[in-house]
């Protein structure tokens, strides 16, 4: 494999630079050897949050990350295949990404203060030299996890999630009453997928798919104890609602938040926000505004 042009060293020293809460806390030689550079982020409210970039899927990656900032959050979950930047539409963001992709996003990380944790939903196929592009992307970014639905290829992807010292979280999106062989909707499958698997390897817990499924969100996050890796945060007012902005909806937001620090949580909540597409910064905000005074209440820090 070629050496890429931007290494993995000046990478981390650069997204180090992101991190607003530690800005020159430690030296960038010492930022770069860490695991990686999400380990620089400010928490906010207690927790690594930010939007998945999916919410912001009809602008671009740039734009998702700008937006990122200006909301006030501190980290973003990336997806496959979103537009590159509004200058070069016909690049996309994903892990074939050229090194002088992987250049401009670094700086445009650094200018926004944004750090990368998480990349999906994405598919992995149970192929090791095509899964390996996921995790080498992972590594460049120095990311968190990676998000996915590949349940087949849950042995590789606990191989390399060890490898490469990144996690898998396995997400759900809700039950398909057509298609029963999907399965991923059900938390209680999604632990006995990875029973056997490392630590590395657990559940990417979207609350408002589980809901949509007609589960109890609390109830399934108390079930995958120890195995929630990140998770996508919804509210919603009923089962078939839209997302509504956080503390608006009967999702009992709070209760799960207390019970992912009970649980020792040190993953990412991504506010995956799907309504109000063209205008849902403010509502993004909101939600991180809501998290943020939840922290303050608890003493999250």
């Amino acid at each position: 494999m070629s050496t890429p042009a931007l290494s993995r060293r000046s990478f981390l020293s650069t997204a180090a630079l992101a991190a607003a809460s530690v800005p020159l806390m430690k030296s960038t030689a010492a930022a770069a050897a860490d695991p990686a550079a999400w380990t620089m982020a400010r928490k906010v409210g207690g927790f690594y949050l930010g939007p998945q970039a999916w919410t912001f899927n009809k602008f671009s990656a740039f734009e998702a990350v700008e937006f990122a900032g200006r909301a006030g959050a501190s980290v973003i979950e990336f997806f496959p295949g979103q537009r590159f930047s509004k200058e070069k539409p016909d690049l996309k963001w994903d892990h074939n990404a050229t090194d002088d992709q992987f250049k401009e996003m670094a700086d445009h990380l650094a200018k926004w203060k944004i750090v990368p944790v998480n990349y999906g939903v994405t598919g992995i196929p149970n192929d090791e030299k095509e899964a390996r592009k996921t995790f080498d992307f992972a590594k460049r970014l120095g990311l968190y996890g990676v998000t996915t639905e590949s349940t087949e290829s849950v042995a590789l992807l606990d191989r390399l999630a060890q490898e490469y010292s990144v996690r898998v979280g396995f997400h759900n999106h809700p039950k398909q009453d057509n298609n029963p062989n999907y399965k991923v909707w059900d938390p209680n499958y999604v632990l006995n997928l990875v029973k056997d698997c490392s630590p590395l390897v657990g559940a990417c817990a979207d609350t408002g798919h589980w809901e949509r499924s007609g589960l109890d969100a609390l109830a399934a996050v108390k079930l995958l104890k120890g195995r929630v890796v990140s998770s996508h945060f919804k509210d919603r007012t009923d089962i078939k609602s839209e997302d509504v902005p956080y503390g608006t909806g009967r999702t009992p937001l709070v209760a799960i938040l207390e019970e992912l620090q009970a649980q020792g949580f040190k993953g990412n909540i991504s506010i995956e926000y799907e309504t109000n597409w063209d205008h849902s910064l403010s509502d993004v905000a909101q939600c991180i505004g809501f998290i943020r005074g939840v922290g303050a209440l608890k003493g999250w820090g």
